[in-house]
């Protein structure tokens, strides 16, 4: 019974490090990729919500969720730190330009989140999630 607490205790020496550096990444690169996709916004998502504005939550949420996917993917499928540096800053790019494509796209996307639109909300956060699924697959390869 010794031995394998003495096992159990030297896994968990030698692993908690290393997770805990894999999971700082990747939490590091979703925060990151969360302030830079409020940086490219055309709407001030806080502000919005301070006001009470649903569209603006829904967006913002939505981000946090669909940068999260292909990150956990990266997280899940990487064993070596500097893969998940890598390969998660390629995902939360390609999640900020799957945004701006669609600011592209629908150009009155300002107007319609800051007038609580909930409609345009939940199309952009369907369109991020539905990119994010398919970049976590890939990410996952």
């Amino acid at each position: 019974m010794t031995e394998t607490l003495d096992i159990l205790w030297q896994t968990l020496n030698s692993g908690l490090p290393i997770l805990l550096l894999h999971f700082l990444t990747t939490l590091a690169l979703l925060v990151l990729g969360v302030g830079c996709y409020a940086l490219i916004t055309p709407y001030h998502e806080r502000d919005l919500i301070r006001q009470g504005n649903a569209a603006a939550g829904l967006t913002l949420g939505g981000a946090w969720v669909a940068l999260a996917i292909p990150l956990a993917a990266t997280l899940a499928t990487s064993g070596v730190w500097l893969d998940i540096l890598l390969w998660g800053s390629v995902a939360v790019l390609i999640q900020l330009l799957t945004f701006g494509a669609f600011v592209l796209l629908f150009r009155d996307l300002r107007a319609a989140i800051e007038s609580g639109r909930i409609a345009a909300a939940t199309l952009l956060v369907g369109v991020q999630v539905a990119v994010a699924l398919l970049n976590a697959g890939a990410m996952a390869g």
